[in-house]
């Protein structure tokens, strides 16, 4: 209390000044010892001034108070906490600031009246507030969030606490005040909201009660719909940007009725004078007319179905892994479009062909050019030998088939190749044995690698092996000729034409991986004929315009179809002869499609630049249906003249996927 206060000043002034010059004098003597002593021991310090902080019992008011007193505030024992026996001036701050190093670290205290250091964690925390930073060092902003709420239902809640007694027993506290209303309202102390009468700005809806006759009749009956209100752009003097520009008035002209946003053209008059009559007035009723009574108007039967039913229950991707999620490698050195690419079966090597005119053998793991062969044109297709035991590579160039040697293997497989390649050519030619000519390679061409020549009649457009390794199949399209598709057996340098009439244009032909079966796909269809009976077994119709390429799964009853309009079909022969699964995930033409040898995965191409792999779990249970998931987009590939991802092929034993394209380069995703 002030009053206290003043008494104590007047009685014992001076016990209180002796008291003062001792304790300035014990202060004094301090400074005197922390200065001989550097500052002292700043944890010490701190905690000497932070028990002088409590000790000051005066609360949170304004210290001003006490500047007339020569104390400022009682300890926890009631004493007197006594200011020190002079206050610094200007000169000695100035002095303080120029001689004492921790100057900069030293904070005054209103509540002692004393000057506090502070210690270096405390002006780190300082610092770290000033930056915006946490006070505490050890507190991670960026720890990964645990989502408790997340779109998967979960199976255990994430509190089970049970719910409290008051949430289900009625609350007291508001059963007494809703009382009170009551009493309130009965004794006519509050009045109930005065219901205005809206009578004078009330409308009505001439045409509200119109069809009550007729709805009360018929349950099922419907009010005829209302003709749509009129906007902006039906106004005599519409604003300028519902008005037509030339271009919009020319793509308005060339649409037709149907397309047309608008039904008539808007227009801009200065007065409503000016506005002349509508002409197409009669014809508008007249079809109002026709809407009015040849609309069927039927009331439909809602069905409450759960939109979460609808979406099929697929597994999530994470949980199909291993499959191709990022661009590892990238093979450049072609300087044209990458036509055609295969991998080695040990899966080391992989050759590009390319419309440079020249077929490029690379290291898969480390992206280098082990070989480049010029072929002198365009190479529509490349294959590599699928036998392990022999390394060949056969070659499409125009319309020859080269069968190339590139040596890149050990010495017995490299020998076996060449005795393959050297076995002498039969006499006795067929029927269409003049149409494909072998022949062996000199010179230069034979330096490179070349080692043999089949000349056909017509452009060769794809090459593909049997899994052997001695019959190679080849693709001429031709709807002309039935000179469409040649299988050559390399070990007797025999060829053979199969069919005797066209039935359409051949795109592509496979064999079958494990069975004497020949897989031949036309625009439409893809055929299946028995190589051992000589004749056709199924027809599989593909539902798409054009047939682009076909894969068949390591199984051999399962096969997929690309084709240009963007589809890729899953057949699934022990089941139809129509796709069991139609996938529209490209927006352009889909131009390769290819399977896993090892792994559940098959992969798209398209000319939208990207690569789309699915997941493809096929059952030994005929009864259970093949798994499609897609898992992944990958996309690198860029756009040129309109040709996106023209080939793709997997590695044979690793999750991985090539990619070729129109950039002139191929791509490796693992």
């Amino acid at each position: 209390n002030k009053d206290e206060d003043d008494e104590d000043l007047s009685d014992s002034e001076d016990s209180i000044y002796s008291g003062l010059e001792d304790s300035g004098s014990d202060s004094e003597e301090d400074e005197e010892e922390g200065s001989d002593d550097d500052g002292g021991d700043v944890d010490d310090n701190a905690e000497d001034q932070s028990l002088e902080d409590i000790r000051n019992t005066v609360g949170n008011i304004p210290m001003e108070w006490y500047k007339d007193f020569p104390h400022i505030g009682y300890d926890l024992d009631g004493k007197k906490i006594y200011k020190p026996i002079r206050n610094k001036d200007e000169l000695d701050e100035f002095l303080d600031k120029m001689e004492n190093p921790d100057y900069w670290r030293t904070v005054h205290d209103k509540m002692t009246a004393s000057d506090i250091v502070l210690s270096d964690e405390q002006v780190d925390l300082v610092n770290r507030l000033q930056r915006g930073q946490f006070g505490d060092v050890n507190f991670n902003e960026y720890e990964p969030t645990v989502e408790f709420f997340s779109k998967d239902v979960m199976i255990h809640p994430v509190t089970n606490r049970p719910a409290h007694k008051r949430s289900f027993i009625p609350s007291l506290t508001e059963k007494e005040k809703v009382s009170k209303l009551v009493h309130a309202i009965k004794m006519g102390w509050i009045k109930p909201r005065r219901v205005e009468d809206d009578s004078k700005g009330r409308y009505y809806d001439l045409w509200a009660s119109e069809d009550s006759s007729i709805s009360a009749k018929h349950k099922m009956h419907l009010p005829a719909p209302k003709i749509p209100l009129p906007g902006h752009e039906e106004s005599y003097n519409p604003p300028p940007e519902y008005l037509f520009t030339e271009e919009e008035q020319s793509l308005w002209d060339q649409q037709d009725p149907i397309d047309r946003k608008l039904t008539f053209i808007p227009k801009k008059f200065d007065s409503l004078r000016q506005v002349p009559a509508f002409s197409r007035f009669i014809h508008e009723r007249f079809e109002r007319c026709l809407d009015l009574y040849l609309c069927p108007r039927q009331r439909k039967m809602r069905v409450n179905v759960n939109a979460e039913d609808l979406i099929p229950k697929l597994p999530k991707p994470k949980d199909l892994q291993p499959f191709p999620t990022t661009q590892s490698l990238v093979y450049r050195g072609h300087s044209g479009l990458v036509r055609s690419i295969s991998v080695s079966p040990s899966g080391q090597w992989l050759a590009s062909g390319s419309d440079d005119g020249s077929v490029r053998l690379w290291e898969v793991c480390t992206s280098r050019c082990m070989k480049t062969i010029q072929v002198g044109g365009s190479v529509k297709s490349i294959a590599w030998n699928p036998n392990s035991s022999v390394c060949l590579l056969a070659v499409a160039v125009n319309s020859e088939v080269l069968i190339l040697s590139p040596a890149l293997a050990d010495r017995q497989v490299v020998s076996s190749s060449e005795r393959l390649l050297a076995a002498p050519q039969e006499e006795g030619p067929s029927e269409e044995s003049d149409t494909a000519v072998w022949s062996e390679a000199e010179g230069e061409e034979l330096n490179q690698g070349i080692r043999l020549k089949i000349q056909h009649p017509k452009p060769v457009h794809q090459v593909t092996w049997h899994a052997k390794g001695n019959y190679l199949a080849s693709v001429m399209p031709d709807h002309s000729s039935h000179l469409q598709v040649f299988v050559h057996q390399v070990s007797r340098r025999r060829s053979q034409n199969p069919f005797r009439k066209s039935k359409g244009l051949v795109q592509c032909v496979s064999f079958h991986p494990i069975r004497p079966y020949f897989f031949v796909a036309t625009q439409r269809s893809v055929r299946i004929y028995n190589l051992v009976k000589q004749e056709m077994t199924k027809k599989l119709q593909a539902n798409s315009k054009w047939i682009s390429s076909i894969a068949i799964h390591s199984g051999g009853d399962h096969v997929i179809c690309g084709s240009y309009d963007c589809r890729l079909s899953w057949f699934d022969l022990d089941l139809s002869t129509k796709p069991y699964k139609m996938l529209r995930h490209h927006k352009k033409a889909v131009r390769s499609v290819a399977y896993h040898k090892g792994y559940p995965l098959f992969a798209s191409a398209s000319d939208d630049g990207s690569v789309i792999v699915c997941h493809g779990t096929v059952y030994n249970d005929l009864l259970q249906n093949p798994l499609i998931v897609p898992v992944k987009v990958l996309r690198g590939h860029a756009i040129t003249h309109n040709l996106g991802v023209l080939d793709v092929t997997f590695h044979p034993t690793q999750p991985w996927v090539f990619s070729s394209g129109a950039d002139a380069t191929i791509r490796l995703f693992t």
